[in-house]
């Protein structure tokens, strides 16, 4: 008998795996917090005699490193990925035995990467599973992009290859188990659902049903910008990342907290979009923790920057670590919790802006107010349609072009609301008049804003 658990990281994106037997076990693609994976195998009673890598991931820091040095088990790398550290390499066609009648089998899948190896976990002779990181994902394939532009297209024609073999070497009814594909930045385009078999990528997968030059030509047309911190995490993977440190951060009252803002270090406001609208920390931004913390706060925060955090409560924090440590920001430097009228100076206020829906703005432009509506959707979404007269800069831009906004108060959209906010708290803290549209896009049409096709 084999079993598989599964860990999933909706900020990311992502899933890693825990497989084995009723002994030992692998662990694919782990994150960098390992106490969950340590606790699962525990829980199972097996030993992780195997962590293996499917790459070296762009999109978070790996704990693969830590976890092998911690359980003792063996580290599986592929051969072509330029690591600082002593690992087993691994090349097409290795296998390692992880149980009685259990083999993981390496199968060279080079597109998302040059050196991208997928895993196929056999029992008895069978493939029961397998572990395809960021190479056949769920509808789409993980895109060729993130390595050099100039091999892009040959890693997409690669990723096609492979996509192919996997279906080939394959029976129907494997399930397919990718890292990326959730959500993830990682993948060339998102799909519906949450699980999948060969079989039925082979029938719905764009990489198996269409022809090669059309598969490449659609795939390069539709990737999305790579969000900035994508650039650390490879190097820190190939270096050999440190252990977390996720015990509380000091405690920061209201003194300190205006000092960090003084000294341009990055107070970051997790609380929801509703409550830092009503009252927060003048010159704080709102990422919500519900959100994609990681990603947003990793994508705009200057590398390196001090980050302090305020929240509701403590396990608001100890959640943004973790989620945070993942994506290499490994220690905020301070936080604070409770009641926000702590956290300024006495003497001082908090500051508010307001939330609306599109209706409202329609309302404000029928009566013929001057506004400035900005829309801070990426190009892809935008394309699809667009609010008449409204000034564009995704969001992952503003941070650097603030100064382009035109004058006059900021009616600021995005499709559904989270980034919209935090939109709205980056034009807040440089003193605009802001208003941020917390509605669904569906709904300009509905209240009778004029869209334009993009």
């Amino acid at each position: 008998m084999f079993f598989v658990d599964t860990f999933e990281f909706e900020g990311l994106g992502n899933r890693s795996y825990l497989a084995g037997g009723p002994h030992a076990a692998v662990v694919v693609d782990p994150p960098r917090d390992i106490d969950q994976v340590i606790a699962a195998a525990a829980r199972r009673g097996v030993r992780i005699a195997f962590v293996a890598e499917t790459h070296l991931h762009n999109d978070y820091v790996t704990g693969g490193l830590e976890l092998a040095r911690v359980t003792g088990a063996q580290y599986l790398v592929p051969a072509g990925a330029h690591v600082s550290f002593a690992c087993t390499p691994v090349a097409d066609g290795d296998t390692a035995g992880v149980d009685a009648g259990l083999v993981l089998r390496a199968i060279a899948t080079p597109g998302h990467t040059p050196h991208h190896t997928s895993y196929v976990l056999e029992d008895d002779g069978r493939g029961v599973a397998v572990f395809t990181g960021g190479s056949l994902l769920i509808g789409t394939v993980g895109r060729p992009d993130l390595v050099e532009p100039r091999l892009t297209e040959q890693l997409a024609r690669a990723q096609y290859a492979s996509a192919h073999r996997l279906a080939d070497e394959l029976d129907d009814e494997v399930p397919v188990l990718p890292t990326h594909g959730f959500g993830s930045f990682c993948s060339s385009s998102q799909a519906e659902g949450d699980a999948t078999t060969i079989g039925k990528e082979r029938t719905s997968n764009d990489a198996l049903t269409l022809d090669v030059d059309t598969f490449v030509a659609q795939m390069l047309a539709g990737l999305e910008d790579v969000p900035a911190y994508y650039a650390h995490m490879g190097p820190a993977n190939a270096a050999g990342p440190a252990p977390v440190d996720l015990t509380p951060p000091g405690r920061a009252d209201a003194e300190e907290i205006a000092a960090r803002l003084a000294a341009g270090e990055w107070v970051v406001d997790l609380r929801s979009r509703m409550a830092f609208a009503e009252g927060h920390v003048a010159g704080s931004f709102n990422f919500e923790g519900e959100g994609k913390l990681a990603t947003y706060l990793a994508w705009l925060i200057p590398w390196g920057k001090p980050v302090t955090l305020l929240a509701d409560t403590p396990e608001q924090i100890t959640d943004a670590q973790r989620e945070l440590v993942r994506v290499g920001i490994d220690r905020p430097a301070a936080a604070a919790t409770g009641d926000p009228a702590g956290w300024v100076r006495q003497g001082e206020q908090l500051v508010s802006f307001p939330r609306a829906r599109f209706a409202d703005l329609a309302q404000v432009r029928e009566r013929g107010d001057e506004v400035v509506v900005l829309d801070v959707r990426r190009d892809s979404e935008r394309v699809g349609g667009y609010i008449d007269g409204s000034v564009h800069i995704p969001i992952h831009e503003l941070h650097g072009r603030v100064g382009e906004v035109p004058q006059g108060t900021v009616w600021v959209h995005c499709a559904g609301g989270m980034r919209a906010a935090i939109a709205a708290s980056l034009l807040d803290a440089a003193g605009r008049d802001v208003v941020a549209v917390d509605d669904g896009f569906d709904a300009a049409t509905d209240a009778g804003l004029s869209l334009i096709s993009g």
